[in-house]
């Protein structure tokens, strides 16, 4: 008699999930830009797929906000208008503020040590201007500060505004100054955060987050 397979085994990710995945980092890249139209003929194509997980992927990728499905016009990347960001951007700031706060209430002396590191590669990518190494390792900065404020249901919240503020987040950095100001701004959060000082991590978290969407209209008027 064969033995029942264990709920516990681990199986790899559903194709249409790897799909989702990839479509979502050209997106992010702006490899598919905003406003795009997305050819899924091509796409099956080049992924050497049929066309029904590719369907599944940008199901996923619609709940995310990413992408809009049109009837009998197909699929089309999602391009944010002024209004969008402007609600987008002060929900943000008030969720990753509370993050903050949290943060500078529990963080322990190998959590800062955690941060400075991370702190160090933001000051070393901005020196270099690498822009690009700087969004990815703010990213990592950010995340690591939801795991140290231990709020599963505050990091979700994010998470999901996460994705879709991604769409113009790496835009904001191409703008002259702005990397040297954003390190800026991660400065006085480390410093909030090293002095325990919850009211401030959360002031300085939420003047970070709206002072990217302040760039991000300095860029769209400079354009």
């Amino acid at each position: 008699m064969n033995a029942r397979p264990s709920s516990h085994i681990l199986v790899p990710p559903a194709l249409y999930e790897q799909v989702a995945e990839r479509l979502r980092a050209r997106i992010y890249a702006h490899e598919l830009p905003p406003g795009g139209w997305i050819d899924e003929q091509a796409l099956a194509l080049e992924y050497g797929i049929s066309r029904t997980p590719l369907r599944e992927a940008l199901k996923v990728l619609a709940a995310e906000g990413l992408v809009v499905l049109k009837p009998r016009r197909g699929c089309y990347v999602t391009q944010l208008s002024e209004q969008d960001i402007d609600e987008v951007f002060p929900v943000m700031a008030m969720l990753e503020g509370r993050v903050a706060e949290l943060a500078a209430r529990r963080a322990t002396s190998a959590d800062f040590a955690r941060l400075a590191a991370i702190h160090d590669d933001l000051e070393k990518h901005a020196a270099a201007n690498n822009a690009d190494r700087f969004f990815e390792v703010n990213q990592r900065f950010h995340t690591a500060l939801q795991e140290i404020a231990g709020n599963r249901y505050l990091a979700q919240l994010i998470d999901d505004a996460r994705k879709v503020i991604k769409l113009t987040r790496r835009d904001s950095l191409r703008l002259e100054g702005r990397l040297k100001q954003s390190l800026e701004e991660h400065r006085e959060i480390l410093e909030a955060l090293r002095a325990k000082d919850p009211a401030l991590a959360r002031q300085c978290m939420h003047d970070h987050l709206l002072s990217g969407r302040a760039a991000l209209a300095r860029l769209a008027t400079s354009d």
